[in-house]
């Protein structure tokens, strides 16, 4: 035998389908843990997502269940979105469980600030358009309720309504991720950001008056966040160019290979 140990040979296509199902495997049953957990409070869950709208209803005025399995299934679904977003943590972990042994050093230290800043981002979207969007827009709609007209929306239709916005809040503060990784990967510089900004300006409001409702005030509050941090982006893209400029190549270590166990 030689005395040399053996470099780590890669591992075969079939290990790869295999590690990946398991992984996938470990985000469903950790999806349905949360839900199993949260089931109970379906009820609590949707009194607290609603009260936005509740708190600007008419007097005497509520919501109201059209269909007969409304007053389950509205709940019941919206229990499982809260635990899908719930474990978001998990599958990107198990994600990046997944493709980080093949990143460079380097690589890896981006990626990972980059996989911690989007669930942060995503998360403050939403809290966001609950927090603030949400009780403006609400209140919006309930003053330009025309006279002998009752403002009682249906639950599903407002659940469906809510979680529109939230992922397009979500996703939209994800603007950052996606310029820092634009910068990263070469596709664009941030000189030429610099010099698109008045288009990106008003891209942001044209999304804004896409994914929002017919009316100023919720335009605003997503295309303004928008803008800012698209920003915020260009910054950081800056800063991470300036410092793969200044890096001895020496010191990036070669990527890690998985090895067949």
């Amino acid at each position: 035998m030689s005395e040399h140990p053996q470099p780590d040979q890669p591992m075969p296509l079939v290990s790869h389908l295999t590690e990946l199902r398991t992984r996938l495997l470990r985000c469903v049953a950790v999806i349905f843990l949360i839900f199993a957990g949260l089931f109970s409070f379906a009820q609590q869950i949707y009194t607290l997502v609603s009260a936005p709208l509740r708190d600007h209803l008419p007097a005497n005025a509520t919501m109201i269940a059209t269909d007969v399995a409304s007053p389950f299934l509205t709940p019941f679904k919206l229990t499982m979105i809260v635990s899908l977003f719930l474990a978001i943590p998990f599958i990107l972990q198990q994600a990046w469980g997944f493709i980080a042994p093949g990143l460079y050093r380097h690589e890896k230290r981006i990626a990972l600030a980059l996989l911690v800043s989007s669930i942060l981002l995503f998360y403050a979207g939403m809290a966001f358009a609950y927090c603030l969007v949400f009780p403006l827009m609400f209140k919006f709609f309930a003053a330009a309720t025309p006279a002998g007209v009752a403002m009682m929306t249906d639950i599903t239709a407002y659940l469906d309504f809510v979680m529109t916005l939230f992922f397009a809040f979500g996703v939209a503060f994800e603007i950052p991720v996606a310029v820092v990784l634009l910068v990263w990967i070469g596709v664009v510089d941030v000189k030429y950001l610099k010099k698109v900004r008045p288009y990106v300006i008003i891209g942001c409001f044209v999304v804004g008056m896409v994914l929002t409702p017919p009316d100023i005030f919720s335009q605003t509050l997503l295309a303004v966040p928008m803008w800012l941090l698209f920003e915020i982006g260009v910054l950081c893209g800056g800063l991470i160019r300036t410092r793969n400029r200044v890096e001895d190549p020496a010191q990036v270590a070669v990527p890690a290979v998985r090895s067949v166990d």
